[in-house]
């Protein structure tokens, strides 16, 4: 049994992942221009397969800070916390929508508000800290409607189809949250 809170929005609902997530996660595949955005070459794209399917679905599982991402009783990404600092409250986010006709609609923007409310009220954590690529814009202007605010840029942090590409990190404070989201 996992210890991993249901978290239901209006549209998203945020559960925990159990092995049987493995053949939804499978029968979305890989999409190129998803994985580019995570920083992955497009000529090291893999097709999915099933063991990679119940590998993900095992880790995400295991993890206390991870949920699947579902709309209408359907997978289509997950969302999780790590790097978690208790002393200092503070950790980083991790999203991926991995069905392209859920792209742009508000679904991750949804996902990260969940997300946050449970971060900073149930964990009460002090911050969320994010590293996005800084082509990734669709992602950057979601993390901006939940309130991040970018921080700084690292140079040429990765290698992407034969160009280096810069990270922005973006962070979000509780109290910003509260004041922003109030």
């Amino acid at each position: 049994m996992s210890a991993v809170t249901i978290l239901d929005g209006i549209r998203v609902r945020l559960r925990p992942a159990s092995h049987d997530d493995a053949e939804a996660r499978f029968a979305l595949g890989v999409d190129s221009d998803i994985i580019r955005m995570f920083g992955v070459s497009l000529a090291d794209a893999k097709p999915m397969t099933k063991d990679a399917a119940e590998q993900w679905a095992k880790g995400l599982a295991a993890n206390p800070h991870a949920w699947i991402i579902e709309v209408h009783g359907r997978l289509v990404g997950e969302i999780k916390l790590h790097s978690i600092n208790a002393q200092d409250r503070r950790a980083s986010m991790a999203i991926g929508i991995y069905d392209r006709t859920l792209l742009g609609v508000g679904i991750g923007t949804e996902a990260i508000h969940l997300l946050l409310r449970h971060a900073f009220s149930e964990l009460r954590l002090h911050r969320i800290g994010i590293r996005v690529l800084a082509y990734n814009e669709r992602a950057i202007r979601a993390y901006s409607k939940c309130g991040f605010i970018v921080e700084g840029l690292e140079r040429e942090t990765a290698y992407v189809d034969g160009r280096w590409q810069d990270d922005l990190m973006m962070g979000l404070l509780s109290t910003e949250y509260q004041s922003w989201s109030g």
